[in-house]
């Protein structure tokens, strides 16, 4: 593993950054930002793979695991916290799993990431099956947590994904549909919560949308099964469920919503 060749460790095409104004750094940083969409676009044929099984498989009652250390592991626990409250999906359905644990989530926990064991265990504690898809984050593409349960769970007959930032990776290696984004080196050196954790977002946020579309919790352009948990959303779910049913009056609607409590069920209660 030590002789593989990590871009996003490689030197920055930026030198004495500490001497650049900071309108020239902030030039910059957007410069090298803008290389992220176009590296997305490139894995889209990778994402679709891993979306199309991810979607098999919650359609048959299983649930999508992301696992990561650091930046990617707090990406994953970002994504899958958001799905219950935007799609109205049961909690525990998506899960993120961080190395060293929810006190991993603000601050580092030493050597977590090291553990070849570790992961595997983790996703053991949620008594993981072969209905489940794992997908392992990691823009090194060498991190043992991740690596050793992926490995642990093909040997187990469970899908596995990857997002990773390194072509040819012993991550991707690992997994079945592994998803590249090669972003080249970091404006800061190694800082891979840059353009890398850049290129995982937006790949989660890709894979979630997509599979949430195809699990039928999207209508036209909404997001029908969204929890009401603040006003903001109660308002928008009202005009929602106006804009379905033709109801004019704002507190009629309003009252269907709360009633049955999310839009969908409101709008179907009418037959």
């Amino acid at each position: 593993m030590s002789a593989f060749n990590k871009v996003t460790e490689q030197s920055s095409h930026y030198r004495h950054l500490e001497k650049m104004s900071i309108h020239d750094l902030l030039i910059n940083i957007n410069e090298e930002d803008k290389i992220v969409p176009l590296a997305v676009e490139k894995a889209i044929p990778q994402i679709e793979q891993l979306v199309a099984a991810i979607a098999d498989k919650m359609l048959a009652g299983g649930r999508l695991f992301y696992m990561g250390a650091g930046t990617s592991g707090r990406l994953g626990i970002l994504d899958a916290s958001e799905i219950p409250p935007t799609y109205g999906m049961p909690q525990g359905l998506v899960i993120g799993l961080i190395a060293g644990g929810e006190i991993a989530i603000q601050r580092p926990v030493e050597q977590a990431e090291d553990s070849w064991d570790q992961g595997w265990l983790d996703l053991q504690q949620h008594a993981v099956t072969k209905n489940d898809v794992v997908i392992g984050i990691a823009a090194s593409g060498t991190t043992p947590y991740v690596i050793g349960a992926l490995n642990e769970a093909r040997k187990n007959g469970i899908v596995t994904g990857c997002i990773t930032c390194n072509q040819g990776s012993p991550l991707a290696q690992a997994a079945e549909f592994p998803v590249e984004v090669v972003v080249g080196p970091e404006f800061v050196t190694g800082s891979t919560r840059m353009k890398s954790g850049t290129a995982q977002k937006l790949v989660l946020n890709m894979i979630s949308t997509t599979v949430m579309i195809q699990i039928g919790r999207v209508e036209d352009n909404k997001m029908v099964n969204m929890q009401l948990t603040n006003s903001k959303l109660v308002d928008r779910g009202t005009r929602m469920v106006m804009e379905k049913t033709g109801i004019k009056d704002y507190d009629k609607a309003k009252a269907l919503l709360i009633q049955h409590g999310s839009v969908k069920k409101a709008v179907d209660s009418l037959g």
